[in-house]
């Protein structure tokens, strides 16, 4: 039961699976209101618009400056060095303590050693290393810390190395000839002292202000245009720095997530309702609703990343690309309602969604109004070339409108502007590439199909010049048909070129490729020879995919005989077979219905055309007959109970049928000859 309902609602199923995937990655796509979204670089413009201060900040400097009043503060840093009192103490017993072992008794000038050990010690000794690096900071003096806490300031001049203090010893006294190795026992008794030091430092450093100063609420912070300096670039960096720290202190708010999906629902949710109430076409075919809900995710997207990853500003992406390439697979209402769409989902990223809009409202009415049938190349280029000049009057409108001032005008946006119109240039490309993935078709390659000096048209016009002849005529008939009553004219007559070529496989068979001979049908059952003639249509969807023409096309080569009979077969059958009644499978096409009004016209005009040649004279009586007969009785065996024809429409093409069919067969008038005169003798 379940499996039924699935198979039964699986079209329903895949529209409410794209619905919900369309608008959870709308979601994830829009850029989260917690983080700062401006991009900016020192000596660029700033591309957004006028920029304020939302709350009080203070304006932080940068580390640069930082760096060098840290070092400016620290450069008449003195460092710390304790002076150890104890040293001197335990050298001097060292040396007693050799002298004694050596000699057994102590020195005779211990005074007079002592004094030296104190002298030099009381100085202070610093290791050669550590006064190296002192030298190489550039600092001359240290603090000298004394057991009881107190300091005083050494010059570094004033003290003592290890080498200079042995240098100053007395190795001799006056009262004593005898030699003491005194230098033995000299060592450094100033160590740095790096807590203390570490801790003046930070005092020092406590002075050290990081802010220059503070920017009020309200007040300007930057306008667009401007050139982003290092001083405004300090600004901008401290207004993010806060405003990262105000959201930081409370996640996205369930509500903000809330309203989004709200919003961007029913947005999706407008659009689906428009194709499902007036293009079902679009509706029932999944892969073109898939295609237009790419688009419109593929703008979004690019949209998301320019304005959350990139310093330039989105008025360089190409929106009118998303209109243009619809308009040209559909048609221009389904291209304006998606450029729509996405135009008001994107408004919800951008800093100005108010100007925004106008501009790219306006842009999609011209994308489409400029592009009404693409057929070739140089009309994208005026299409590009109208949008642009559509900008820059729209900007430059509300420019003037806004700053009241041509001299407060920002011109740079129009930099933008031109580049975001040359990139539907590469619409062209995009086209080609779409047609192959989703199986469109463009009015370019209709164009290039219905060139008749193709490879297949001259094909078919050598193997069945009377099927050619009649499917060109059937050609101008639909063609004319479908412009009146609003179809695609140029689908329809490139559909009509290709419905018959199937008969290239047996030309023979048909009566208008046969002059004279023998018809071969005639040898052949009636049911046999129904089968020949129907075979032309299976024929041509072989030969239509071995040419790799499009589904479109194929599709009214399958439906412009629709259901109907081969009925002179079927009619001879039963006359010539009373009583029985015929298989009416063997004389019915296999169809399908035609289900649009291109397909539909095709099978008036194919069977108005073909009945027309066979009427014994032509005048306004026998045609109108001939058009109202042939159509009613297709309506009446149902063949049009799919297409989306009103009664209007139909009595338009008949009465389009008539003027054509008159013209084609008009009267001519008969040339009289020149009777030859009596000719004249001369004498």
């Amino acid at each position: 039961m379940d499996l039924q309902f699935i198979k039964k609602n699986l079209h329903k199923i895949f529209i409410s699976i794209l619905f919900v995937a369309t608008v959870v990655l709308v979601i994830l796509l829009l850029p989260n209101h917690n983080t700062f979204r401006y991009q900016y670089e020192i000596g660029k413009p700033w591309s957004y618009d006028l920029l304020t201060a939302s709350y009080k900040f203070p304006i932080a400097k940068s580390d640069l400056q930082i760096r060098q009043e840290r070092e400016k503060i620290l450069r008449d840093f003195i460092p710390f060095y304790t002076l150890d009192t104890a040293v001197v103490h335990e050298q001097f017993q060292l040396f007693n303590d050799d002298f004694m072992a050596k000699y057994g008794q102590k020195p005779s000038d211990e005074a007079w050693i002592w004094n030296q050990f104190q002298a030099i010690y009381a100085k202070g000794i610093i290791a050669d290393k550590q006064l190296h690096q002192l030298k190489e900071g550039q600092i001359n003096k240290i603090n000298c810390v004394l057991p009881n806490k107190k300091s005083h300031i050494l010059d570094l001049e004033d003290v003592y190395t290890i080498n200079a203090a042995e240098k100053s010893l007395h190795i001799t006294s006056v009262n004593d000839s005898n030699q003491y190795n005194l230098h033995l026992y000299i060592t450094n008794n100033l160590e740095y002292d790096s807590i203390v030091s570490e801790l003046a430092k930070n005092e020092l450093l406590k002075n050290l202000s990081l802010t220059s100063g503070i920017v009020q609420a309200g007040e300007k912070i930057i306008d667009a245009g401007e050139i982003v300096t290092e001083e405004l670039y300090l600004v901008l960096e401290s207004f993010k720095k806060e405003f990262n720290q105000k959201q930081s202190e409370f996640n996205r708010s369930n509500l903000v997530l809330i309203g989004e999906i709200i919003i961007v629902a029913g947005f999706i949710l407008l659009f689906f309702l428009y194709i499902n109430l007036f293009r079902p076409r679009i509706f029932k075919n999944l892969k073109n609703l898939l295609f237009i809900n790419l688009l419109i995710l593929m703008m979004i997207a690019l949209s998301s990343a320019v304005i959350q990853f990139t310093s330039v500003s989105y008025y360089i992406l190409p929106f009118a690309l998303l209109p243009i390439i619809v308009r040209v697979f559909f048609d221009a209402r389904t291209a304006l309602f998606a450029h729509l769409v996405t135009v008001l989902i994107v408004s919800l990223m951008v800093d100005n969604s108010f100007r925004f809009l106008l501009i790219q409202i306006a842009i999609g009415m011209t994308a489409v109004s400029s592009l009404k049938d693409m057929t070739q190349r140089s009309q994208l280029a005026q299409a590009a070339l109208i949008v642009f000049i559509v900008y820059c009057f729209t900007y430059l409108a509300l420019e003037f409108i806004s700053v009241g001032s041509i001299n407060k005008v920002h011109w740079f946006p129009l930099v933008y502007f031109a580049i975001s119109s040359a990139f539907l240039l590469f619409a062209y490309l995009l086209i080609y590439i779409f047609e192959k993935i989703f199986g469109l078709i463009s009015s370019v390659t209709l164009l290039e199909l219905t060139n008749i000096n193709s490879d297949l048209m001259i094909q078919f016009a050598e193997k069945a010049p009377g099927t050619f002849q009649h499917t060109l005529q059937v050609s101008n008939l639909a063609t004319e048909a479908a412009k009146k009553i609003g179809a695609n004219s140029l689908l329809v007559r490139t559909g009509a070129l290709y419905h018959d070529i199937g008969k290239m496989q047996n030309p023979e068979l048909f009566i208008e490729n046969q002059h004279g001979e023998k018809n071969p049908l005639d040898a052949m059952s009636f049911e046999e020879a129904a089968q020949q003639i129907i075979k032309h249509v299976t024929d041509g969807v072989a030969i239509a995919k071995k040419e790799h023409l499009p589904e479109q096309i194929i599709h009214f080569i399958t439906t412009h005989h629709g259901l109907g009979q081969a009925k002179y077969f079927y009619n001879a059958f039963i006359n010539d077979n009373p009583g029985i009644k015929p298989d009416k499978s063997k004389f019915t096409y296999p169809g399908p219905l035609p289900d649009t009004k291109e397909t539909a016209i095709l099978m008036m005009a194919d069977a108005v055309e073909a009945r027309a040649r066979s009427l014994p004279e032509y005048n306004e009586t026998s045609i109108n007959d001939c058009v109202e007969d042939m159509i009613n009785a297709q309506i009446a065996e149902g063949q049009f109970k799919k297409a989306p024809l009103s009664f209007r429409d139909v009595e338009t093409i008949k009465a389009v049928f008539k003027e054509k069919i008159i013209n084609i067969y008009h009267t001519r008038i008969v040339y009289p000859e020149i009777e030859e005169e009596n000719p004249t003798t001369y004498q």
